[in-house]
C-alpha cells in the first residue's frame, strides 16, 4: 500500500545478511563472558523470566504491557498482511502450525516466526523506536535507510501489528532457579520447585505454545505432596447434630413419661394445711350437729314377724326417748327394742306407751349414764324459710346429717290406715321441710339454728304411691313432714305419766265421703246413733247434723280430715272459733274442746 512516502525495496527475513562473529569464544567457566554466537538458523537457548514467564532475548528490552513486539535486539519480522509469505524457504525448514512455546528449542535448525535470533557478537543493535519497537520490527535489516513509515507521535503501531491495548499472551510458569545474568546462557530444563496449582485442565492451555510443548502439559490439578482433596466435614457435623437431637428427644420423652406416671423422681409430699383447732360457729350445720349427735339414737325393733329401723332422741336423764309410733309398733307385746347411741354403745329399751293418732311413742333405757337430753324449742314461733337440720339413720346409716329450710307449716297430712278400721290413721298438722328425709329418719329430731328440737320427722312424700309415714322405700323428693314439737311435748308427757295420750274432741261424727268444700257433719253416726253427741262441745255451740264447717280459727278447711288435724293440734280445754255454713249462710260458733278420755 503506497501512502505517498518514499519507500525502499522490502527485504524478506530469509535474505537478511548476517555478519561474521569476530568475537572469540569466552574461556570455560566464566559466567560473565558473553554467550557464543549461534550458528545461522539456530535458536539460542532461552530462559523464562522468573516474574513474567517470558523468554528474555539478549540485547532486547522488556515487552510493553500491551503485549507488543520486543523493544530491541534482532527479531523476526511478521509478514506483511498485504503480502503472502511462502510457507517454506530455501534456508528454513517447514514452519510449525503454531509457534513453539517460549523457552523450548525446536528439534531442527529452522527459524520459527516469533523466536529470537542471536545477533553476531559485537554487532551494534538497532536503536529502539519511540513506540518501543526495534528497527528490525519493520522488516528492514539493520543499517538500512530507515523504517517504511515515520514514527507516529501518538504511538500508533504499524499496520498489521497489535497495539499496546492488545491482550498479553498467557503468562507462563517460571522455571526453577534464579534468573541468569544478562547475556548468560539460559537453561530451560529445570522444573519449578513449587508449581502453582492449576484449577482445571483448561487453565494449562497456551495458544502460543507448540504441539510438542502441549504434549508435556501437566495432569489435572492436584494438591502438593500428593495428598487428595480434603473432603468437607459439614455433612458429618450435620449428621452428628441430628443424632444428638434424636437422642436428646428420646431421653427427654422417657424422663417426661416416667415423671408423669410416677409423679416425679423423688418422694411426693403434697402441701397440707395444719389441723384446725377452732370450733365451728354454733349456728352452723357443723356446730348444730356437734351438739345434737350425742343425744340422737338409732332403734332396731323386731317382733310379730317384722323388723324395722328408726331414730329417736333423749328427752331426760331418766332414759326416756321419744320416737314415732310406727317405728316401735311391731314391738308392742313381746318384741325387742335395741338402742344404739352415737358413740356406738348399745342398750335394751322397753316401750312406755304410744299413740297411733299422733304417731308418737316413748321408750326407756336403763343402766345408761351420762345421758344428754336435747332441748325442746317452740314450734309456734317457726317461720317459713328458717334453716333446719335433720339427724337420723336413713337406710340404717346412723348419724346422718342433712340440712334444709322450713318450706311450709300447718300441712294437714294423714298417714297409716293399713289395718283398715282407721285405728292406725295419724292426723298431723305438720311442718314441711326440704331437708332430705328417708326411711330410717322417722322419729329423729328436726333442729333449728340453736340446736333445739322443733319437730319430730315422721313422713315423706313418696313419688311412687304418695303414701305417708315410712310405708314405702321411695327416697326423698324434697317433701318431708315433721310433727310440731309442741304437740309432741304434750303427748310425750301424757305417755310418760299415764301410759296413754288423750285427744281433743268436739263431739260430732263427720261425713268423710262429702265431696264439697268443707267438713260436713253426718246425718247419723256409723253405729246408727246421733251424729252430734248430746251435751258435747258441738251440741253446746249449737251445731246440728248437716252443717258444714268451713274455717277453724280463721283458717280454711276443705274436708273432714283437715278438720281433725286442726282440732288435734290443740289441747283438750282449748277454745275454738268455728265458721259454719247452714242453708247457704255462714255463721260463727265458739266452743271449748273436750277430751277423748271423757267418753
Amino acid at each position: 500500500m503506497d501512502d505517498g512516502k518514499p519507500t525502499q525495496p522490502r527485504r524478506t527475513w530469509w535474505s537478511r545478511p548476517t555478519p561474521p562473529d569476530p568475537t572469540p569464544p569466552p574461556p570455560a567457566g566464566d559466567p560473565s563472558a558473553p554467550a557464543p554466537p549461534s550458528p545461522p538458523g539456530a535458536t539460542a537457548p532461552a530462559t523464562t523470566h522468573p516474574a513474567t514467564g517470558d523468554v528474555p532475548v539478549p540485547g532486547a528490552s522488556p515487552a510493553p504491557a500491551g503485549g507488543g513486539a520486543p523493544a530491541a535486539g534482532p527479531s523476526l519480522v511478521k509478514p506483511d498482511p498485504t503480502r503472502t509469505a511462502p510457507a517454506t524457504g530455501p534456508e528454513a525448514g517447514t514452519a510449525p502450525a503454531t509457534a513453539p512455546e517460549v523457552g523450548a528449542v525446536p528439534a531442527t535448525g529452522t527459524a520459527v516466526p516469533g523466536a529470537a535470533v542471536a545477533a553476531p557478537p559485537g554487532a551494534p543493535g538497532p536503536a529502539a523506536s519511540p513506540d518501543g519497537a526495534g528497527a528490525g520490527a519493520t522488516g528492514h535489516p539493520a543499517g538500512s535507510g530507515g523504517p517504511l513509515h515515520a514514527p507516529d507521535e501518538y504511538r500508533t503501531p504499524p499496520y498489521g501489528e497489535p497495539g499496546p491495548w492488545a491482550p498479553a499472551p498467557p503468562v507462563q510458569r517460571p522455571l526453577a532457579g534464579p534468573p541468569p545474568a544478562y547475556g548468560a546462557p539460559a537453561t530451560a530444563t529445570a522444573a519449578p520447585p513449587h508449581p502453582a496449582p492449576v484449577p482445571s485442565q483448561w487453565g494449562q492451555y497456551d495458544p502460543w505454545s507448540s504441539p510438542a510443548a502441549r504434549q508435556h502439559a501437566q495432569p489435572l490439578a492436584g494438591h502438593p505432596g500428593g495428598a487428595g482433596p480434603r473432603r468437607p466435614r459439614r455433612g458429618l457435623a450435620l449428621v452428628g447434630a441430628l443424632l444428638f437431637a434424636l437422642l436428646t428427644g428420646v431421653l427427654g420423652g422417657a424422663v417426661g413419661a416416667y415423671v408423669e406416671r410416677n409423679g416425679g423422681l423423688t418422694t411426693v409430699e403434697l402441701p397440707q394445711a395444719g389441723a384446725d383447732a377452732g370450733d365451728r360457729a354454733p349456728g352452723s350445720v357443723a356446730g348444730i350437729a356437734a351438739r345434737a349427735l350425742p343425744s340422737v339414737v338409732t332403734l332396731h325393733v323386731s317382733g310379730g314377724g317384722e323388723q324395722g329401723t328408726g331414730t329417736g332422741f333423749v328427752l331426760d336423764k331418766r332414759g326416756h326417748i321419744l320416737t314415732n309410733h310406727h317405728v316401735v309398733d311391731s314391738a308392742d307385746g313381746d318384741g325387742d327394742i335395741t338402742v344404739t347411741f352415737s358413740g356406738g354403745e348399745t342398750a335394751d329399751a322397753t316401750l312406755v306407751g304410744g299413740d297411733s293418732g299422733y304417731d308418737l311413742a316413748v321408750v326407756r333405757v336403763t343402766g345408761v349414764a351420762n345421758l344428754a337430753p336435747l332441748p325442746l324449742g317452740n314450734s309456734d314461733g317457726v317461720r317459713v324459710g328458717d334453716p333446719v337440720v335433720a339427724i337420723g339413720a336413713p337406710f340404717d346409716l346412723q348419724n346422718t346429717v342433712t340440712s334444709g329450710i322450713i318450706s311450709a307449716k300447718g300441712r294437714p297430712i294423714t298417714a297409716g290406715g293399713e289395718k283398715g278400721d282407721g285405728s292406725d290413721i295419724s292426723y298431723v298438722d305438720a311442718l314441711q321441710t326440704d331437708a332430705p328425709i328417708n326411711p330410717g329418719n322417722s322419729g329423729g329430731p328436726l333442729l333449728d339454728a340453736q340446736a333445739r328440737v322443733i319437730g319430730i320427722n315422721s313422713a315423706i312424700r313418696a313419688a311412687d304411691d304418695g303414701s305417708g309415714i315410712d310405708d314405702g322405700q321411695a327416697g326423698s323428693i324434697g317433701l318431708g313432714f315433721a310433727i310440731p314439737v309442741n304437740q309432741g311435748k304434750r303427748v310425750a308427757e301424757e305417755l310418760i305419766n299415764t301410759g296413754k295420750a288423750t285427744h281433743p274432741v268436739i263431739g260430732v261424727s263427720l261425713d268423710l265421703k262429702f265431696t264439697g268444700d268443707g267438713a260436713r257433719v253426718a246425718d247419723k253416726a256409723q253405729d246408727g246413733g246421733a251424729s252430734v253427741t248430746p251435751g258435747g262441745p258441738a251440741a253446746k255451740a249449737g251445731i246440728r247434723p248437716g252443717d258444714v264447717i268451713t274455717r277453724v280459727d280463721g283458717e280454711r278447711v276443705h274436708n273432714g280430715e283437715e278438720l281433725i288435724v286442726k282440732i288435734r293440734a290443740h289441747r283438750p280445754g282449748d277454745e275454738l272459733r268455728l265458721t259454719v255454713r247452714r242453708d247457704g249462710r255462714e255463721g260463727a260458733r265458739t266452743l271449748t274442746l273436750g277430751s277423748s278420755a271423757d267418753n
